[in-house]
């Protein structure tokens, strides 16, 4: 989904360090959450997955508008949860700029619109299951609105930071960069629902890998009370 495809030196110097500073706090306070927190034991092994697959569907560029692809962050984010889903999004970032797959120097900002597509996704998913929501829709909802907020800020980003050598105006960049947001907001919407078929089917045979051990309990005694 979102993801910031320019090249090393597109950003002005001052965007690099505002987007590189806001990315370091973030991922230290995501650390310093996890270390006081800690996470449970079924977490780590969804994040390895989670890191593992969101990097190889991460790879899998259509060159439309500057490169668009999937990258599941946001079903990422509802299994492993917003605190591990952020750092997912900055391993695979790593590891994806290590390949060529964006530039080194957009780290933070790349870092920042993924993590915030797994930490909405995750509220998200929660909101709309207290809201007694089924698991399918919650699923593709949430999946859908974590992914469009990571669209408009990786274009709010842009707008913001200008890009060096190019000859468009700041009105006319603008213009470009919704259109490449508004591209990214039509595959949101089909990752979403891909998301959603994903969770519905992990709640069908492992309600607890999505938190709905409670939720599924509370419903079966609700059936032999009836």
């Amino acid at each position: 989904m979102a993801h910031i495809h320019l090249g090393e030196g597109s950003f002005p110097l001052w965007a690099l360090v505002l987007w590189t500073t806001l990315g370091v706090a973030l991922v230290g306070a995501v650390v310093y959450r996890i270390r006081k927190g800690g996470i449970k034991t079924h977490q780590i092994a969804l994040a390895g997955i989670g890191a593992a697959a969101s990097f190889a569907i991460f790879q899998l560029n259509i060159p439309v508008w500057g490169g668009i692809h999937m990258n599941l962050t946001g079903l990422v984010g509802i299994l492993a949860g917003p605190l591990l889903g952020a750092l997912i999004a900055l391993v695979v970032n790593i590891f994806s700029a290590a390949l060529g797959h964006g530039a080194v120097g957009l780290l933070g900002a790349n870092t920042l619109v993924n993590a915030s597509e797994a930490i909405v996704a995750y509220y998200a998913f929660r909101t709309l299951l207290r809201m007694d929501w089924d698991i399918f829709p919650a699923g593709a909802s949430a999946a859908t609105l974590g992914l469009s907020a990571g669209a408009i800020l990786m274009g709010a980003i842009i707008v913001i930071s200008g890009v060096n050598g190019s000859a468009l105006p700041r009105g006319d960049l603008t213009i470009a960069v919704a259109g490449l947001v508004g591209l990214n907001l039509g595959v949101a919407v089909i990752e979403g629902i891909l998301t959603g078929f994903v969770v519905q089917f992990l709640a069908s045979v492992r309600p607890d890998l999505v938190g709905l051990v409670d939720r599924t309990t509370s419903e079966e005694s609700a059936g032999v009370t009836a």
